[in-house]
C-alpha cells in the first residue's frame, strides 16, 4: 500500500475523541494545498473547544486515523461524529429518519464523516502525499462500514465529497446521493463591470440598480482580511451572526461565542468579513473564508434592513472581491435560486450513504434514483437557462 518501498506494511486504525488528541501538524500535514481551511486542526479543534461541535449539541467527535506500525505516524484521517440528529448538515435525510422510525428502526445515532455546519464540497478522506490515495480510502471506507456494524449504528453518512471519494465508497457499498448548490467561477474579469457584461441584459439592469441603492442609502462596503481584522471586530461579528439566528423562527444557534475568540487568536489568515456602514457605524456584514483560490460565504447578518443590502454585501462585495484579489471560484453555501439570478450556475454536490438495515437501505437507494434523475434535469436546466451569456468557444490551433 506504501508508494515508497514494496515492505508490506502494518497499519492501526484508531478512533479519538477529541481534536486536541491529534497532533496539530500531523494532522496539517495531511492537508492538500487547495484543500477548504474547514479541515484544518485550528478551525475543527476551535468547534470542539467552543462547544459548538460536542456530545452535548449533537456533534460528539470520534475523528478516524490511521498511523504506520509501529513507526506510530499518522498516514490518513477523516473528522468524523457520533450524531443524534441531523441538523446542520445541510444533507437532508429527516426523511429517511422518519421512515426508519415507522419501520422500527433506530435511526439516530448516526456516524458522520464531513464538517460541522458547513456545505462545501471537498475531500474527506485526508491522506499523507507519501501513499496511495485510493488504497487508504478504501481501507477507511471498509472501517467506516465495519465500525458501523460491530456498534449497532444505523449508518454511515460521508457528506459534500470529493468525486474521487464518492468513487470509491461507491464501491464499498455506500450509495451515491447527488445534489447541487450555485457556485461563481471566474471568467477573467478585470473589473466588476466585466462580470456585469458577462450577464444577459435584464439581469445587468437589475443589479445596477441594486448596486445604485448603496449611494442613496449613504452605505459603503469594506473587506477585512487577515490580520488586517482588529481584535474588537469579533464581538460585534458574533451578533451580526446571532441577528439573522434572532429574525428567523427555523434559526438555530449553532455557533457559540467562544468559538469566535478561538477564531480571533488563531484562525484570522483566512477570514475575510465583508462590511457594511452607514455613516461610520456598521449595520451589516458576512463571515467569510478564503484559501487556494477559492471564497467561502458563509454567515450573513444585519441591524439594519434596507432594501437590496442582503444582494450587495452577500454577493456583489465579494464577487468585486475576488475579481481584484483573481480568485477562480465563490461558494457562497447552499441554496437559493437568487443566486443562480445573479451569474452563479449549479454544480454538483456528492454524498455517500451507508445504510446498515437491508430494508432501509433498498427504500433508500430507490428514493435516491428519483431524485437523482430530478438533480440531473434542474442541473441541465439551470445551465441551459444560466444567467451568464454563452462564451463563444475559443478559437484553438487544429494539432
Amino acid at each position: 500500500m506504501a508508494a515508497t518501498n514494496e515492505t508490506p506494511m502494518r497499519f492501526e486504525l484508531a478512533v479519538v475523541e477529541r481534536m486536541r488528541d491529534i497532533a496539530r501538524d500531523e494532522w496539517n500535514a495531511l492537508l492538500a494545498p487547495d484543500d477548504s481551511p474547514f479541515l484544518e486542526w485550528e478551525w475543527l479543534c476551535a468547534m470542539e473547544e467552543s462547544k459548538s461541535a460536542a456530545r452535548k449539541t449533537g456533534w460528539a467527535p470520534y475523528h478516524f486515523i490511521v498511523r504506520t506500525a509501529p513507526a506510530r505516524r499518522i498516514v490518513a484521517a477523516c473528522p468524523m461524529y457520533l450524531k443524534s440528529h441531523s441538523m446542520g448538515e445541510f444533507i437532508f435525510d429527516h426523511g429517511w429518519a422518519d421512515a426508519a422510525e415507522r419501520a422500527g428502526i433506530r435511526y439516530f445515532p448516526k456516524l458522520l464523516v464531513g464538517v460541522p455546519f458547513t456545505p462545501h464540497t471537498g475531500r474527506r478522506f485526508l491522506v499523507s502525499p507519501d501513499f496511495d490515495r485510493r488504497s487508504m480510502v478504501k481501507l477507511l471506507a471498509r472501517a467506516l462500514t465495519e465500525l458501523c456494524k460491530d456498534n449497532g449504528l444505523s449508518s454511515v453518512h460521508v457528506n459534500f465529497c470529493g468525486p474521487d471519494e464518492a468513487e470509491v465508497l461507491k464501491e464499498n457499498g455506500f450509495l451515491e446521493r447527488l445534489g447541487y448548490q450555485y457556485h461563481w467561477h471566474n471568467g477573467g474579469f478585470q473589473t466588476f463591470d466585466d462580470y456585469l457584461g458577462q450577464l444577459k441584459s435584464k439581469r445587468r439592469y437589475a443589479v445596477r440598480h441594486e448596486r445604485a441603492a448603496l449611494r442613496a442609502q449613504e452605505v459603503s462596503i469594506r473587506v477585512h482580511g487577515g490580520d488586517e481584522i482588529k481584535d474588537a471586530m469579533f464581538s460585534p461579528m458574533f451578533k451580526i451572526y446571532l441577528s439573522t439566528i434572532e429574525k428567523l423562527y427555523w434559526g438555530r444557534q449553532y455557533l457559540t461565542r467562544d468559538f469566535f475568540d478561538l477564531l480571533r487568536a488563531s484562525f484570522k489568515r483566512h477570514l475575510r468579513f465583508v462590511c457594511a456602514y452607514r455613516r461610520g457605524e456598521l449595520i451589516a456584514g458576512t463571515i467569510n473564508l478564503e484559501k487556494a483560490g477559492v471564497f467561502y460565504g458563509r454567515y450573513w447578518g444585519c441591524f439594519a434592513d434596507l432594501p437590496f443590502l442582503h444582494f450587495n454585501v452577500c454577493y456583489y462585495a465579494a464577487i468585486e472581491h475576488c475579481i481584484q484579489r483573481g480568485i477562480s471560484r465563490f461558494e457562497p453555501g447552499a441554496g437559493g435560486e437568487y443566486k443562480w439570478l445573479r451569474g452563479f450556475d449549479p454544480a454538483f454536490t456528492h454524498s455517500m450513504h451507508f445504510i446498515a438495515h437491508s430494508g432501509l437501505r433498498k427504500a433508500i437507494a430507490n428514493f435516491l434514483v428519483r431524485e437523482r434523475r430530478e438533480v440531473e434535469a434542474w442541473i441541465a436546466e439551470g445551465r441551459e437557462r444560466s444567467q451568464l451569456k454563452p462564451v463563444p468557444p475559443s478559437n484553438q490551433e487544429s494539432e
